[in-house]
């Protein structure tokens, strides 16, 4: 039956309305999926690149190039020399053991360094790891030719620290190693570059003070990887930014003469310009190879240097403290004039020994010296005058001398472990030892005994503040990149003229005088007099028994037990140009072993050269001829021509 024309309108009103909506929420559906589209496409094209270049690229880091260190003269003394290693990346490897066996058949590997790289690929899965080092060219060609059948094998040529001048400079500029966790441990904010397995970084002296400067930034590569993460090209490359090269103040030529003359001793010395601050030389005896060090030192190796009983690794120059006897006698002097307490004219009586309570201190001449005043107490180095002095003056003032002096007093120097020493107090005592000073402290440390301790470079500070009447200071960077660094010349101590004029009087006096303790080993050209000190600081404590029955000579006891031998000096005596300090452990008295190499020393810093025999004693120049000629013989060919320093 057919359906009325009202129900048939009504039927198409209705379908209408369903196709509408229908079409509405498909054409709703369809603008959605543009948009879309539209966003992932357009707007956040280049966050999905990245993506997917993220799939087949690689970011790798260039290791920068470490600055270089030269001497004052631009003679090097720290270098990067090209190193070829073969690395690997384990998750570039896939079945690393197979890779290992293909490379094993190519190259000589090292069970040891092989084993660190398994246990460094574990760690790290992304950055390469090196398998092989200090590998020929050869063998690099060979890696490089085989390439396809080595997947995540990568052979490199890289940089590497070389110290050319060996011993000579290895507690100044130190060393660098491979990054250790310790080192991660210690670093704040430790830098990505630092995570490069075996990557170098400063570990002791010069290399680990300025490791700021030094290390650089480092750089980055982009590669492009295939499926299995072979590297198919390079895309890009960020160049680093190579570490500052450092000038520092010491003299080559005279810091080698200076190793050499210490010789297998165990000693130091330090060589200071009085107008400038500069370090001229700093040397520790004996000394090592930094070489040995710089990718990984041996068992063998280390154990023989940790075994040494002269103690090579330390470097005594710095981190050496020792009472400086004799030496320290400046120090109470001039404390005693400052404060007033006595006139220089005025003489104490010696009869070799002097009481304090129910304490007997005995003076190193046992008939003792008679009257002595200042000038004469200092050329013979009388200990009662000082002992006297000690009551006079009282420990605070000495101790305040002291370090308005540069003892006691932790010098702003770029070495490892630069030592504080110790100018004594009666808080220092009370809080540290727990007890009250006593008389006898100030006894002791009057004549630089006792708790009083001081490196050969706070000496050689001392030294040069006497010589100047200035705050000179001790440094060691001279430039930075080219760009000089301020001296260390100082203010003016504000010590009576007339107080430093007499102790120096007196201390050429050691020197120049007949009577004088160092008189042996002074210097006679007129021109490069020098003004010194001589210094004996006992180790042990001589018992009554063995004073009765007479001391033991030296050179009769057990090394160990044998007194340390302390000089100090400055040249010219009428203008100061060099400050010296010589401790040599175990030597004996200062006038007989540490003033000759003081004096030796003073004439190669001055001559800028060998010195001529003229310079020396008449009856010494034999022997000095001999030693000259050995030490030219035993010097390397580099060191043999002079100074620049006329």
């Amino acid at each position: 039956m057919r359906r009325p024309v009202k129900e048939t309108a009504d039927s198409l009103r209705k379908i209408s309305r369903r196709g509408l909506i229908l079409g509405a929420a498909q054409a709703g559906f369809v603008g959605a999926l543009a948009l879309r589209m539209r966003y992932l496409q357009l707007d956040q094209a280049d966050q999905y690149r990245l993506l997917a270049d993220e799939n087949r690229i690689n970011i790798r880091l260039i290791p920068p190039a470490r600055g270089r260190i030269f001497d004052r003269n631009g003679a090097i003394i720290a270098d990067n020399v090209p190193s070829y290693r073969i690395t690997m990346v384990r998750e570039e490897a896939g079945d690393v053991a197979e890779v290992i066996r293909r490379l094993s058949a190519l190259v000589e590997l090292d069970d040891n360094a092989l084993n660190r790289a398994m246990e460094e690929m574990q760690r790290s899965a992304l950055l390469p790891v090196t398998v092989a080092d200090r590998v020929s060219w050869e063998e690099i060609s060979r890696v490089a030719v085989n390439a396809p059948v080595l997947p995540g094998v990568i052979p490199e040529v890289g940089l590497s620290r070389h110290y050319p001048m060996r011993r000579d400079y290895a507690h100044v500029v130190g060393y660098v190693g491979p990054v250790s966790e310790s080192d991660l441990e210690r670093i704040d904010t430790p830098d990505q570059v630092l995570r490069i397995p075996r990557f170098q970084i400063g570990k002791v002296g010069l290399e680990a003070t300025r490791e700021d400067l030094l290390r650089g930034k480092a750089g980055t590569r982009r590669v492009e990887v295939n499926a299995t993460g072979r590297v198919m090209r390079e895309l890009d490359r960020r160049e680093g930014q190579s570490g500052a090269d450092l000038q520092i103040s010491i003299d080559d030529a005279l810091q080698g003469y200076v190793q050499a003359r210490l010789g297998k001793q165990s000693a130091a010395a330090v060589v200071i310009d009085c107008e400038s601050g500069d370090v001229l030389a700093s040397a520790s005896s004996p000394s090592f190879d930094p070489n040995l060090f710089v990718r990984g030192i041996s068992v063998k190796d280390y154990n023989a240097l940790l075994e040494n009983r002269y103690r090579p690794l330390p470097n005594k120059a710095v981190q050496g403290i020792y009472p400086p006897g004799s030496a320290f006698k400046m120090v109470t002097a001039l404390a005693a004039l400052e404060d007033g307490q006595i006139d220089a004219e005025e003489t104490i009586y010696c009869p070799g020994h002097f009481d304090v309570s129910d304490r007997r201190f005995h003076c190193w001449k046992r008939g003792g010296h008679g009257h002595m005043n200042l000038h004469n107490s200092l050329r013979e180095s009388c200990d009662v005058y000082y002992y006297d002095l000690a009551l006079r003056v009282g420990i605070e003032k000495i101790s305040a001398m002291a370090r308005r002096l540069g003892l006691g007093v932790q010098h702003e120097l770029a070495m490892s472990s630069v030592a504080e020493g110790l100018a004594p107090t009666k808080d220092w005592k009370r809080r540290i030892k727990g007890r009250d000073w006593v008389l006898g402290d100030s006894v002791n440390a009057a004549i630089g005994q006792g708790f009083v301790l001081a490196s050969p470079l706070q000496l050689a500070v001392m030294s040069a503040r006497l010589a100047t009447g200035r705050s000179v200071a001790p440094r060691l960077i001279k430039s930075i990149d080219g760009v000089e660094q301020p001296a260390r010349a100082g203010d003016p101590l504000g010590l009576s003229e007339t107080n430093l004029r007499r102790v120096r009087a007196a201390m050429s006096a050691v020197t120049n005088h007949r009577r004088g303790t160092a008189y042996s080993s002074r210097i006679v050209e007129d021109a490069f007099r020098m003004a010194g000190k001589t210094g004996t600081s006992q180790v042990r404590n001589i018992t009554t028994d063995e004073r009765a029955g007479g001391v033991r000579r030296n050179e009769d006891l057990p090394w160990e037990q044998r007194d340390h031998a302390i000089f100090v000096n400055f040249a010219p005596e009428e203008s100061p140009r060099i400050a010296v300090a010589v401790v040599v452990e175990h030597g004996g008295g200062g006038s007989t072993t540490a003033a000759p190499i003081a004096r030796d020393i003073t004439l190669q810093a001055l001559y800028g050269e060998t010195p001529p025999l003229s310079a020396y004693p008449a009856n010494d120049r034999s022997a000095i001829r001999a030693r000259q000629e050995r030490l030219q013989r035993e010097r390397p060919a580099h060191r043999r021509g002079g100074s620049s320093r006329a």
